[in-house]
């Protein structure tokens, strides 16, 4: 078993708050969560935002401070739990990549059977905050645990993994909307599907890190499938998530202060993709995780439409 102290992982931020202060022998497992790297929590919890700020404006009631807490919590426990099962079923190939093989289990760190414990704690956390909602959205939650196990076995067999990534992370845009109405309308759909398109384009500039080692090992991306048209592949995504966003707010009434505000998650798609380099790695790491500041200005435009 490697030093757990010394055991940081390759792609984890210099300094981070888990290398630093979690105690030794918990550090492989909030590794393992990725907790020491929250932009994926994040992103997986925006798009619940969303939808909460998409359903307030509908039906002229406050926004859910309450149940945005809530997602939050659910978002790092069930982000963390499928960060675990995909390093269990990715474990061979992790170890033969540079920017994974330094992960808690291939280095060592963890065995396969302690990660299967972490994973049920993870998902039952997962469970308590599902629990806080109203019948329709427990059912709705559970449903979502077929894209999340389907997820990693996708880039053996497909060139669009990140197209299921999304069906899985862009969840949120339909939990938001039955947790407050019980039920599923048209605007959440299409602020479903603005969010998977989201996610493919995000998700792309990130694997864009990894094309080299994904060739050699045999391993699908969109980023291989886009190659050196990555760049207007990412726009046309962008802009279809640009588009329901837009379809989606305006089918709810939202007024021209919250077009106003859209225009800065916008502006900031359209510097992603005008600054893209593909052959840059440190650039399309921070340009990925621009996505966060992305969707808080979009979060941020539909409270403060719903306010007005």
């Amino acid at each position: 078993m490697k030093d757990t102290i010394s055991g940081t992982v390759a792609d984890a931020p210099r300094g981070n708050w888990v290398d630093r202060y979690a105690p030794a022998r918990a550090r492989p497992y909030l590794r393992m969560s990725r907790l020491d790297r929250p932009i994926g929590y994040w992103l997986l919890f925006w798009p619940c935002g969303f939808s909460l700020g998409l359903v307030s404006i509908t039906h002229g009631t406050p926004f859910n401070w309450l149940h945005l807490a809530l997602f939050l919590v659910g978002a790092i426990a069930m982000r963390g739990a499928g960060c675990t099962f995909n390093d269990i079923v990715d474990r061979d190939i992790d170890d033969k990549v540079a920017r994974t093989r330094s992960r808690p289990i291939p280095s060592g760190q963890v065995t396969v059977k302690q990660a299967l414990v972490w994973l049920v704690v993870q998902s039952l956390v997962g469970l308590a905050v599902l629990l806080q909602f109203n019948g329709y959205s427990i059912w709705l939650g559970i449903a979502s645990l077929l894209l999340v196990a389907i997820y990693p076995f996708m880039k053996r067999v497909t060139f669009w993994p990140q197209l299921f990534l999304g069906f899985a992370f862009s969840w949120g845009a339909l939990m938001g909307w039955a947790s407050e109405a019980a039920a599923l309308a048209l605007p959440a759909v299409l602020l479903y599907v603005g969010c998977i398109a989201w996610t493919i384009g995000y998700d792309t500039i990130y694997a864009l890190q990894d094309v080299e080692d994904d060739v050699l090992i045999g391993v699908k991306s969109t980023a291989l499938l886009a190659g050196e048209n990555v760049r207007p592949f990412v726009a046309l995504f962008y802009g279809i998530a640009a588009l329901f966003w837009g379809v989606a707010a305006w089918l709810v009434s939202a007024d021209w202060v919250f077009f106003g505000l859209f225009l800065i998650p916008l502006a900031m798609l359209a510097w992603q993709v005008a600054t893209l380099d593909r052959k840059n790695g440190e650039r399309c790491l921070m340009l990925f995780k621009s996505n966060h500041w992305l969707g808080m200005a979009l979060t941020a435009a539909l409270v403060i439409g719903g306010l007005v």
